[in-house]
Order: C-alpha cells, then sequence, then structure tokens
C-alpha cells in the first residue's frame, strides 16, 4: 500500500515538472514593446517650414520617435534652455547663442554640428517701387525699417552689422522697428506696417507678399550658420544624438535645400540638385 502511494507521489511529482517546463517552453514570457521616445527640439524661428517637413520625413522612418518643435528666437530660447526648461536638441540662427550654452558645460560635448548656412536678403511689399538699394532706406518715404532686436535675434544682429558697414546704421536708427523674431519682420512687411525688412533669403521665399530688393553682401556680416548640439539635460540622448545626426544626412539636407538653406553639396543626393 505504501509502495503504491510512494510511486503515485513520485509520478505527480514528475508530471508537475513536466507541465512546469512545457508551460516555460510554449508560452513565453511576452516581449516588451519598444518604448517611445519623446523629442523636443529648440529651433530658430527661420527653421520652422523646413523642419515641419524634415519631422514627416523622419518618423517615416523612426514611428517610434515622437518630435516636438519649439521655435522662437535664438537668443530667447537660449534663455529658456539656461533657465532649465527643458530640451533635447538647439538648434541656434547663430554661433553666439550655442557657444554659450558651451561654455556653460549644457551640450553633450561632441554633438555639435552645423547644420546649414543662409543669406541676408532687404525685403520689401510686393507691390512697393520705393526701395531697390540699401542707400534707399533713408529716403524720406522710407518710415519704417524693421529688424530682428539684434540682443536675441540673430537675423537682426546680422542686419545691424550690414547697415553698419554700410554707414547707414545711424541715418536709418530712428526708422528701426524691432521685432522679436524673424518671422515678426516677415510679417510686418507682408502687413505694409514696416516699408523694408532684413530677414533671411529662406522666409523671403516662403511669402508671395513680399519681394527681395536686395541681397546682402555676405562679407558685410558674421557667417550665418545654424549650428546645432544635444543637451545634457535631456532625457532621451541617445535618440537625440540620433536625430542630430540624421539632420546631418542627405535626405534632411535635401530638404533644407529646398526652402533655401545654403547646404553643403555633398550631403544632398544627386536627385535634388
Amino acid at each position: 500500500m505504501k509502495r503504491r502511494q510512494l510511486i503515485a507521489f513520485v509520478s505527480i511529482a514528475v508530471a508537475s515538472l513536466l507541465l512546469s517546463v512545457g508551460l516555460r517552453l510554449f508560452d513565453p514570457s511576452p516581449v516588451i514593446a519598444q518604448s517611445k521616445a519623446n523629442l523636443l527640439i529648440s529651433a530658430a524661428a527661420s527653421l520652422k517650414d523646413a523642419m515641419e517637413e524634415i519631422k514627416t520625413v523622419y518618423q517615416q522612418s523612426k514611428p517610434n520617435v515622437n518630435l516636438t518643435y519649439n521655435f522662437g528666437a535664438s537668443g530667447a530660447l537660449q534663455q529658456q534652455i539656461e533657465q532649465g526648461a527643458p530640451a533635447d536638441v538647439f538648434i541656434s540662427a547663430g554661433k553666439k547663442q550655442i557657444d554659450a550654452l558651451e561654455q556653460k558645460g549644457l551640450l553633450v560635448p561632441g554633438s555639435r554640428a552645423n547644420l546649414a548656412n543662409n543669406s541676408l536678403v532687404l525685403v520689401v511689399p510686393s507691390n512697393s517701387t520705393a526701395v531697390s538699394n540699401f542707400n534707399n532706406l533713408t529716403d524720406a518715404k522710407v518710415k519704417k525699417i524693421a529688424i530682428g532686436e539684434p540682443r536675441s535675434v540673430p537675423a537682426g544682429q546680422y542686419g545691424e552689422e550690414v547697415l553698419q558697414k554700410l554707414n547707414l546704421w545711424q541715418q536709418v536708427k530712428p526708422k528701426v522697428v524691432y521685432a522679436n523674431n524673424v518671422r515678426q519682420v516677415l510679417a510686418s512687411v507682408e502687413s505694409g506696417n514696416a516699408d523694408a525688412g532684413l530677414v533671411y533669403a529662406t522666409d523671403a521665399k516662403i511669402s508671395d507678399k513680399v519681394k527681395v530688393a536686395v541681397v546682402a553682401d555676405d562679407k558685410s556680416h558674421a557667417p550665418i550658420v545654424y549650428p546645432m548640439a544635444v543637451l545634457k539635460s535631456s532625457k532621451n540622448v541617445d535618440a537625440a544624438k540620433e536625430f542630430v545626426k540624421f539632420l546631418s544626412g542627405d535626405s534632411a539636407q535635401a530638404v533644407l535645400k529646398k526652402y533655401g538653406f545654403i547646404v553643403q553639396a555633398s550631403k544632398v543626393p544627386a536627385t535634388s540638385r
């Protein structure tokens, strides 16, 4: 009787063991789904249209990365970052702002790169005949000249440099109205609230309400470069690095060229030239 009980006990134990092993073999633990990375990109206002298209292109290949943009004047974005505002990547329209963040140790070492270049133009309302060169800005019929605030808006800084180089700054300064970013300058000229304005060539390209009166000599101002970098405060440094790398690649550079930015020819596919 005891022997039968022992055999029965052993049989139950073996069956339980086999059942346990079988469940592990045929019912493995479910694979954990890849988490979605959220990136906040603080970028110069002049990049808005190009970056929105780049977002669409990027998320086709990276559906698990959600991109959110914070557009504004480069100086204002710099101050936000210094004050602790969340951001993963910063793209400035000038070196000064990103240099300041680098000097304060707020950038991920080795992540900085130049995205593209631009040129500066003087625009007027599309129906205007008052301005065809920079000297016309001193004419009495030109009442208001819009530029970005030079301390926080790189386009304003470049604009002031041009007018100083041409020895026009002191004469036109009383006519100058300042804007918080370069897109506000464009809007002022589009609406007729300003008789002329200094914006990037890429801003003029997207508007049918203004025309380019003259292109500023690139020797009359500091090089217009868009540096970018990953911020140390990022909670998704690897994903941010990957996005910055993508921005330097063929697909993103082709989009930037489409919107009028000056990119390295070697980075743009032959079909887009």
